[in-house]
């Protein structure tokens, strides 16, 4: 066993012995409205943040079909924990293709300072002297009373976006987040007025979809590097749907097959029941086994010091947005018999619906532009995504 493959089984193992925790503060983290500290601790504590951060400081490097098992974990528990913690995560990825004073800036006094986002377009951007003069506000933040820096997107007139690194100082976090699911995964609005953001601090999104021509990269990096940055941060925003639908259809065996009950969906005989837990099993199974292949197959292909046929990566990210479609229609299947206790509000299994349905709102998660671009590659056409 290497030793990366030691680290991401010792993670897996912490993380499962937290899930309790995590379980009896999904009603704190929905009444607090973000990931409760003790949790973000105990990630902490467990490497999390750690698994896709540069050994240089004091990262893992995890493979990432290794880290995104745990998120889906985590999500077993508590879906808004799965969801914040993921992102934040992530985020150590990206900042590694930056330029290196980017990541000192950062990770230079301590290895565990935290990173959010919210990468839509919304930066007005003036070049300037060393660098550029930026405002705006942004939404969906999320984890971000977790983080001491945020990234947020912007595009600079006549060159076109770029993901620029704002330190706590420079922004305010406004308390927008009153939603109806994923309560407890803080993502609230962003707002910065007029700061300067030196040249390091930034990352062209060009450089991120050329793969090769990121900053903060060199040949002696590892070759987890070499995964476009895009495959693995739509994965975030989807892959704790998962945990959750298993954690849905616990529930529902669970009430299927308890002795208390008078409704006859609860009944482990009812054919009915019989075939909900069976469809939504295999859409479980289904869309587990495509995200394994996929990241198998990046990491085999950068292992190998091979370049990834575009192709793949506009098919990938066409089936990373596909999973939420998936767990919305396993979910709707399991609330739609699980009966009446599942209407108030304090019903783990409704707690699973809302935050998979949720999800959905989240533009990585709208599947309509992807399959497009897909269907019009296979039929000849130039890619029009650069996200990939």
């Amino acid at each position: 066993m290497s030793d990366k493959t030691a680290i991401a089984a010792k993670m897996l193992a912490d993380i499962e012995a937290l899930l309790p925790k995590f379980k009896s503060r999904v009603a704190q983290a929905k009444e607090l409205r973000r990931v409760p500290d003790e949790s973000i601790q105990e990630l902490q504590d467990a490497g999390f943040f750690l698994a896709l951060q540069p050994k240089a400081y004091g990262g893992y490097e995890l493979d990432p079909q290794d880290f995104f098992r745990v998120q889906m974990k985590i999500a077993e528990a508590c879906m808004s924990t799965a969801w914040a913690s993921g992102i934040i995560a992530v985020h150590p990825f990206q900042l590694a293709l930056m330029d290196k004073q980017a990541q000192d800036d950062v990770w230079g006094d301590d290895i565990h300072t935290r990173v959010s986002s919210s990468y839509a377009p919304m930066g007005k951007v003036e070049p300037v002297d060393g660098g550029f003069k930026f405002s705006g506000r942004w939404g969906w933040s999320s984890g971000s009373q977790h983080c001491t820096w945020v990234l947020l997107g912007g595009i600079i007139p006549g060159e076109g976006y770029r993901t620029f690194l704002i330190p706590k100082e420079d922004y305010v976090i406004e308390d927008t987040w009153q939603v109806m699911g994923l309560q407890g995964t803080g993502s609230q609005d962003i707002v910065v007025e007029g700061c300067f953001v030196p040249d390091h601090r930034t990352h062209k999104q060009m450089d991120g979809f050329n793969v090769t021509t990121n900053p903060g990269q060199s040949a002696s990096d590892a070759p987890l590097y070499n995964i476009p940055w895009a495959q693995l941060f739509v994965r975030t925003v989807c892959t704790a749907a998962i945990g959750a639908t298993k954690h849905a259809l616990e529930l529902f065996i669970t009430g299927a097959t308890g002795k208390a009950s008078n409704d006859p969906t609860k009944l482990a005989g009812d054919t009915t029941t019989q075939e909900v837990i069976a469809k939504v099993a295999n859409k479980i199974d289904v869309t587990e086994a495509i995200m394994y292949r996929n990241f198998e197959k990046l990491t085999e292909t950068v292992n190998a010091g091979n370049e990834i046929p575009l192709i793949d990566r506009v098919k990938y990210r066409y089936q990373s947005s596909l999973v939420i479609e998936e767990c919305i229609e396993a979910v709707d299947l399991l609330f739609n018999s699980a009966g009446g206790r599942s209407v108030f509000l304090d019903s783990p299994i409704q707690q699973c619906f809302m935050d998979i349905h949720i999800a959905r709102a989240h533009v990585a998660n709208n599947p309509t532009s992807f399959a497009r671009n897909y269907g019009s590659m296979l039929l000849g056409v130039d890619n029009g995504d650069f996200f990939v």
